[in-house]
């Protein structure tokens, strides 16, 4: 047979066996890597999708938290597993943007690793601090601040997450010195702010929302284009002159690259309505979290782009 035809055959079986597994995808269960601990916003978005895509699969999709590195740990293992639909991951500006802008040879390109399933959502930031700080207000924190360089803490969900570079932004736009204390995720450095141990937190505010309504934690400012329904009398960054810091955090269903494009429609395509959840549940979660479903303020490669011009915040 000539090599032509015997490369056209090749080609064809490989192409018929793709069709035939999309055809029959998904017949076992799927992975969703989330990669931060259980407990934050992430968790909190990655799960409520998880749950809807099984019942609109047909399949469970299990979730499996990988943590650290600011998220790069859990993403680096999305991008390195099979592209078959089988193992999914939840992206966020943090891992896409602030990490790969901050930690360049984290192991993964934030582009050219994974293929895009979906825009989910995007929540707001909030600065939050332990009610044992003598400060009520912005004002107050900001004049302790002074009074105190170097001395008061604050934790974020990882080195270079984008919590991290918040709180980095936060101190070169005020003027004040903090102390960074990163966690393996915002679940548990929301448990040591709660105790005391660190003053003050940078967080997304689904994983802080119970707490700040039970009084646990005092918010001082919100990421959000204008006042929260939640948080009433909680100013944004804005007002308080802090603009370049007045941005929400979105959230993304990827795949690893090369995932067949069969897969990757079929999988959209389950999420018509914010992956299964209807309109009247998706008004709920988002007045409850503060989120908005199916949308993400930037452009993917436009963020990457913007996170590295803030390389200075490293």
């Amino acid at each position: 047979m000539p090599l032509y035809k015997t490369l056209l055959a090749l080609i064809t079986g490989l192409t018929l066996a793709i069709s035939v597994q999309a055809q029959s995808y998904p017949n076992k269960v799927i992975k969703m890597i989330i990669p931060f601990p259980p407990g934050g916003a992430t968790d909190i978005v990655g799960r409520i999708v998880a749950e809807a895509l099984s019942k609109e699969l047909g399949q469970p999709v299990v979730v499996e938290n990988r943590s650290g590195g600011g998220g790069s740990v859990g993403t680096t293992a999305i991008a390195k597993s099979a592209p078959d639909g089988y193992t999914l991951g939840i992206a966020t500006v943090g891992t896409h943007a602030a990490n790969p802008a901050c930690n360049p040879k984290g192991g993964y390109d934030a582009v050219q690793d994974f293929t895009p399933i979906s825009n989910l959502a995007r929540t707001p930031n909030v600065l939050t601090m332990f009610p044992g700080v003598a400060a009520k207000n912005y004002q107050e924190l900001h004049a302790y601040l002074k009074k105190n360089p170097g001395k008061v803490r604050y934790a974020s969900g990882g080195t270079c997450g984008v919590h991290h570079l918040t709180g980095a932004l936060f101190t070169a736009l005020t003027g004040t010195e903090l102390l960074h204390i990163p966690y393996r995720g915002s679940g548990p450095a929301l448990t040591d702010v709660m105790s005391g141990h660190v003053e003050l937190f940078f967080d997304s505010l689904p994983g802080s929302l119970a707490q700040i309504q039970s009084n646990r934690l005092r918010p001082i400012a919100v990421a959000w284009d204008k006042r929260l329904e939640s948080l009433p009398n909680v100013p944004t960054y804005a007002e308080l002159g802090l603009k370049p810091i007045n941005d929400a955090v979105w959230y993304g269903l990827v795949a690893p690259a090369k995932t067949p494009d069969d897969i990757v429609k079929k999988l959209n395509a389950a999420n018509p309505e914010g992956v299964g959840i209807s309109r009247g549940e998706r008004t709920y979660r988002s007045e409850r979290l503060g989120a908005d479903w199916n949308h993400i303020g930037r452009v993917w490669h436009g963020d990457q782009s913007g996170a590295r011009s803030n390389e200075k915040y490293r």
